[in-house]
């Protein structure tokens, strides 16, 4: 006869899993300290397991990080839809911006996710097409609305929060948690309908420039 007992495959099992569930939370605390770029020995270290181990469960940093965020960016999309359904789409925005910025301050892994590029994360493809899909229906709403000046495009949008967001864990840093928040709110500003009007110079990006930006950041 081959294999273990049944009580011995089942303990195994029992330890695979609860293996699993320490390095998913050992990950999820060493990127939001340090970022996606910290090493996997710390994470394996952390959860009190081999490196042989990590790999085991997790053959790609892409497969670790997909479990340590997927919750986190789960949460993102649900503020994302229910901005959707804000009455005053001006308020629906900035308020979704509100939800998205307090996150990228305290949190580095998913700072890292949500404003530079990792191929092979499904939860990261999945959050970015639907914070796209946001932000685009707000701008036009807003812009129907009057709230938001006519020549905006949300690859103009996506960029600054992209670039303004990467900057976030050096500015509160460098100063206080909230410091965010000025910058933020003069972007945001800038999105108004201009009075006296003011032209845009340079046109828009492209969604494939803007993806060729965000990728070389």
């Amino acid at each position: 006869m081959t294999g273990g007992a049944p009580g011995t495959t089942a303990h195994r099992r029992r330890d695979a899993r609860r293996n699993r569930e320490l390095l998913v939370e050992a990950a999820r605390e060493v990127f939001r300290e340090q970022g996606l770029a910290a090493a996997l020995d710390v994470v394996a270290r952390r959860a009190g397991v081999g490196n042989a181990t990590l790999y085991r469960h997790f053959p790609r940093r892409a497969d670790l990080v997909d479990a340590a965020f997927r919750d986190q960016l789960s949460d993102t999309m649900t503020a994302g839809e229910e901005a959707r359904t804000a009455t005053d789409a001006w308020a629906g925005l900035t308020g979704y911006l509100e939800v998205v910025f307090t996150v990228l301050a305290t949190d580095r892994g998913t700072n890292d996710l949500m404003t530079t590029s990792l191929e092979g994360v499904a939860a990261l493809e999945a959050v970015h097409a639907h914070n796209h899909r946001t932000v685009d229906e707000l701008l036009r709403r807003g812009q129907t609305q009057g709230s938001v000046r006519s020549d905006v495009v949300v690859e103009d949008v996506l960029f600054a929060l992209a670039a303004l967001g990467r900057a976030v864990p050096a500015l509160t840093a460098a100063a206080t948690f909230d410091a965010w928040r000025r910058p933020l709110a003069l972007f945001l500003a800038g999105l108004r309908p201009p009075s006296p009007a003011l032209t845009l110079p340079a046109p828009a990006l492209t969604p494939a420039q803007l993806t060729g930006t965000l990728a070389g950041l």
